[in-house]
Parts: C-alpha cells; structure tokens; sequence
C-alpha cells in the first residue's frame, strides 16, 4: 500500500512539474532563425522540382494578377466608349482566358505546396520516431511521454504550414504586391500615392498584430504540450488516481492547465477581431480618397483627358482589393511561419539529442554460448549518484544465477546494463568474452529475452503481440511454443484464439496470463541468454505454479539470470548474487549462503520463519 501511495503522489508531484515546466517555457522570447528555415527545407531537397515549381507559379500569379485591372481601364476608356463592341468582346473572352489560367495555377500552387508540406512531414515524422526508438531510456526517465507525442505529432504537423500557408505563400503574397504596385505607379504614380497614404496606418496595425497573435500562439502550443502530458500520464495512472480519491484534486490542476489554453487562444481570436476591422477601415479610407481624388480631377481636368478617368478610378479600385487581400493574410502567415519555426525548433531539439544508443558496434555471432562478465561496473542514472557501485560477477554459459535483493538495491540496473538500454560509467560487461559495446546492436537484443514483472502487451492481437508483428515467424511454431508453455488451451478459448484482440495494455487479461504470454515471447525468440525479472513477484499460486513450470522449461540449457523476491523459486541457481545498496554483499549457492548466516540468511529467515502462516509467501520489499 505504501507503494501505491508513493506512485500516486509521485505522478501529483511530475504532474505539478511539468506544468511550471510549461510555463516557464512560455515567457522565452522566440527569434526568427534562418538557419532552422535551411534546415527545414533541406527536407524539400528531394522534392526540389516541385519546391522550383511553386516559386514559378508563385510569380506567375502575381503577373497575372493585376492584368485584369488593366485591361478593364483599357476597355472602359478605348473600347466601351467608342461603342466598339467587337473588340469588347475579344478582350473579355481574354480575361476569361486569364481567370482560367490563373485559378488552374492557383489550384497547382496550392495543391504542391501543401504537397510538399505533407510529404516534408512524412519523412521528418519517420526521422523523429527513429530518433525517438533510438534514445536512451534515461531520456524517457527526464522527458513526459506526452512532451514526446507533441514533438513527433503537433509539432510535426506545425512545421507543414510552413510550406502550405509560410514562406512559399508569404513569397507569392509579395511578388503579388510588388506587380500590383509597380503597375499602380506604372497607369498613375500621383493617384497611388493619394491611395497609399493610410498603409503607415496598417503598417503599425500589422506589427502589433503579429506581436500579440505570436504571443498568443506561444502560449498555445506550451498549453498544448502541458495537456497532452498531464491527460496521457493520468490516464495511465487513472487506477491510482480513482484508488485515492484524487479525482477532484485532479480535475483542479487539469482545469487550470486548460483555462490557460483556453485564454491563450482567446487572445488570439482577440487580436484577429481587432486587426480584421482595421484593415476594413483603412481600405475604405484608401476608397474614398481614390473616389475624392476622382471627382477633383473631373473637376479641374480638360474634357478630353477627364474621360479617361473613368477606367482608371475602376482599374485603382479593383488594384486596391488586390493590394489589401494580401495583406490581411500575410500578417497572419508571418506568425503561423514563425509558429512552424519555434515547432521545428523542438523537433530538431529532438534529432539533435546526443544522449542516444551507440551503434558503432559490428560483432554479430551466429549463436551466442551465453557466457556473461561485469568486470568492476559502476552506474548512475544521474550524475555521480551511483546506484551500481563496483560490481564484479561472471556467469558460465548454461548457469542459471539469480541476483536478489531489497528494492532498489540495484537488481534491475543490472539486466538494463547487459541489454545496453543505459551506458555505464566505469568498467566493462563482456559476453562470450566480447565487450557488448563490440556487438552489433540488434544482434545483441536477438540473443537476450527478457520477461519483465510488469509485462506490455500493445493493442492487438494475441498473436501479433507474441511474434511482435514479425511476419517471418510461422504460425506452427507459435502455436508449438504456446503447448511447451501449457498456454495453447487457454488461448484457444478466447473468442477468436490466436486473434482476440488483448485490448491496450493486455487489460482484458490477467496478470498470470500476461506474464505466460511473454514466456511464450522469449521462447519463440530462442534467446542465448535469458532473463526472468520477477516474473512470479504479483500473481497467484496457481499462475505461480504454471509460470514456474514455464520457467523450468525455458532455462534448460541456456544461460539465465532470474530476479526474484520469492526465495523459493532460485533455490536451484548455480549461484545466487546478493544485492544491496548497488554493491554485492555475497556470492554462493543456495546452501553456502544459509550457512554463512550473513545477509541472504536473514533474507531467508524473514520469508520462511512462519511456514504454516501466510508470512511464508510475503515478499521483500
């Protein structure tokens, strides 16, 4: 129970954490980076055809842009006028042919880019998860699962809009602006600029927007991450949760995790509402000092030359709703660019982790003998907090040694260590006399099967959770291993078999059954080596009785190394290595160290002095 008690107010406490964790991050000033922006689109480089193809497009439509305009002055002025309908006609047959081939080049501008967003994340999405499989599980001890999810996810998908809706559309919007003033100043320089004189206005409207949306979207996606984290983790702890009556306490911390998410997206639909309106108002302005400046001209102008206003006051009309469609969005793409930037900022954050698993090893034996050495190992997970400490022992291929202990003495260090999940500080672990840093990576997990207390089983099926989706494994021989194991009946009693869905976790199973599973797992993959831990320490005597028979056969005549707290089920290793504060107190058989009467003794004692009481089964812990 104290146990329990402890997880429950350890993950209160991470939980706590991680928020301020968040929050902190929140108040950091993000800088546009040029060199993410390389970075980012060296992931185009593959596709550099269609990255070109855009760009072209991009300054196809802003040529064409502004056509239209003109050509309607041109047909108000020369051609309506002198009643040439003929030609009226022919020049708007041309602009249809315009708005046709602009909208099929707007379609395949706005088709690639988002191609080529979609396609930039699908192979930085793999890159990520790669990098994620590959990392040290001491970075999984430091880092939310839920940050991670964010990371290969939402951050992934943020880094999208930097090609559909960033840089490339931010280009286009300003090759359009750049052709639609060049042919404003080209028909009348004075006009526009009496139509520019507002855009100082939205110029400083603008800048505050972008400052207070990128704000906002800061906010938004710390408030993100601290979500996905703080629901993913209580979720899975939800047993703990529910077991304390933590719900309401709970629900307070989530409520305030969301009412900042919540808020932040709130200021942003502020700063929309306000910006939107602004620019409204200022390309009326512009509008109604286009119409002041038409009417002075006819005014003032000779007869001749004020028929020709007519076209141009159209044409500056339809020049500005060009001018200002632009520039409502490219405030807003300024920020959703630098929002993909500060997201391209963490997921590189994650490619540049160096705390990953070295794999410059390339021994792969084609059997190992099993033969296992730690040769004066010393480990700490952090710093120089060692929880190993000069540990020595050598296991014979074919032994069975058992490693046992107080919790915490370091037991499960050690089977970490051989599996290479976490690299040692000092010292040196061989098998078969080859340091395991010499081995290939893969070849060494091959060679060692683990069956872990807190067995995981992933959504699927019974089947594809023992051959862990590996199609060159037949089916005969998973159904040969599941008889050896004594687990074929019960599996064939499940509604579909071999292909009952275990559901997330294995939750629709027992304890027992889990743990037969992942026997059936080991022993399927033939390992050279071994490992039990605990496999007996939370189920009951009749699944222990079942699990043991299991273990009888799975030993035989491999090397194995078994963790247990159930003295009773490692009276047959061929030696047994006592743990404690991570150093070795003995080494010997079961009978050398009962007499001895050192500290395996006492361990003994203490589970076996009552036998007719239950005390006989109470662990250590």
């Amino acid at each position: 129970m104290l146990s329990l008690r402890a997880a429950a107010e350890a993950i209160f406490i991470k939980s706590e954490g991680r928020v301020q964790m968040a929050e902190e991050i929140k108040k950091k000033k993000k800088i546009f980076d040029f060199t993410l922006l390389r970075r980012v689109f060296r992931y185009a480089t593959p596709y550099k055809d269609r990255l070109y193809g855009s760009i072209v497009l991009a300054i196809v439509l802003a040529i064409l842009s502004p056509l239209r305009p003109w050509f309607i002055q041109i047909t108000i002025n020369h051609y309506i006028r002198d009643s040439l309908v003929k030609a009226v006609v022919w020049i708007t047959v041309a602009q249809i042919v315009m708005l046709i081939a602009e909208t099929i080049a707007r379609f395949f501008f706005s088709f690639i880019t988002a191609w080529l967003g979609q396609t930039v994340v699908r192979d930085l999405r793999v890159d990520v998860y790669k990098k994620v499989l590959g990392l040290n599980l001491s970075q999984f001890d430091k880092t939310p699962i839920g940050t991670l999810t964010t990371r290969t996810i939402n951050d992934i998908e943020a880094i999208n809009d930097i090609f559909s809706d960033g840089l490339i559309p931010i280009i286009a919007d300003l090759l359009s602006i750049l052709s639609v003033l060049a042919f404003m100043f080209w028909t009348d320089w004075r006009l526009t600029l009496v139509c520019l004189a507002p855009f100082p206005f939205l110029l400083v409207a603008t800048w505050f927007f972008k400052e207070s949306v990128n704000k906002s979207f800061i906010r938004v996606r710390n408030a993100v991450a601290a979500l996905n984290a703080f629901v993913q983790e209580h979720i899975t702890g939800i047993a703990i949760v529910q077991a304390f009556a933590a719900e309401k306490r709970e629900d307070v911390k989530f409520r305030k995790i969301n009412r900042e998410h919540r808020n932040a997206n709130i200021n942003a639909i502020f700063a929309y509402s306000v910006f939107f309106p602004i620019v409204e108002i200022i390309l009326a302005v512009s509008t109604g000092l286009l119409v002041w400046w038409g009417a002075r001209q006819v005014m003032s102008l000779p007869h001749a030359e004020a028929k020709e206003l007519g076209g141009k006051i159209i044409s500056f009309f339809l020049y500005l709703n060009l001018l200002f469609r632009p520039l409502r969005v490219i405030a807003d793409k300024f920020n959703v660019l630098q929002m993909g930037m500060v997201a391209s900022e963490r997921v590189f954050r994650v490619l540049d982790n160096d705390d990953y698993i070295k794999t410059q090893g390339d021994y792969t034996p084609v059997r190992m003998k099993g033969k296992v050495e730690f040769d004066k190992v010393s480990f700490a997970y952090v710093d120089d907090r060692y929880v190993l400490k000069n540990i020595s022992f050598t296991m014979q291929a074919g032994e069975t040694i058992a490693i046992v202990g107080h919790t915490g003495s370091g037991k499960t260090s050690i089977i970490s260590l051989l599996n290479r999940l976490y690299h040692i500080q000092q010292g040196e672990i061989r098998v078969d006399d080859v340091p395991i840093e010499d081995y290939e990576l893969d070849a060494l997990r091959r060679s060692i099967g683990v069956v872990l207390q807190d067995v995981f089983l992933f959504s699927g099926s019974v089947v594809d959770n023992i051959t862990l989706r590996n199609e060159e494994i037949p089916m005969e021989r998973v159904v040969a291993a599941a008889k050896l194991i004594g687990m074929h009946d019960f599996i064939m009693r499940l509604p579909g078999g071999y292909h009952y869905n275990v559901m997330e976790r294995g939750g629709s199973l027992s304890l027992g059954q889990r743990q037969l599973l992942s026997f059936i797992r080991a022993l399927l993959y033939d390992p050279s080596i071994l490992i039990l831990d605990e496999a007996t320490s939370s189920v009951d005597t009749e699944s222990e009785q079942l699990i043991q028979e299991a273990i009888d056969k799975l030993i035989a005549g491999r090397s194995s190394i078994v963790i247990a707290h159930r003295l009773s089920t490692i009276r047959k290793a061929s030696q047994i290595i006592v743990l404690d504060k991570g150093e070795i107190r003995e080494i010997g058989t079961h009978e050398q160290l009962l007499a001895k009467g050192g500290f395996y003794s006492k361990l003994h004692e203490m589970q076996f002095s009552k036998h007719a009481s239950p005390a006989a089964e109470r662990k250590v812990s």
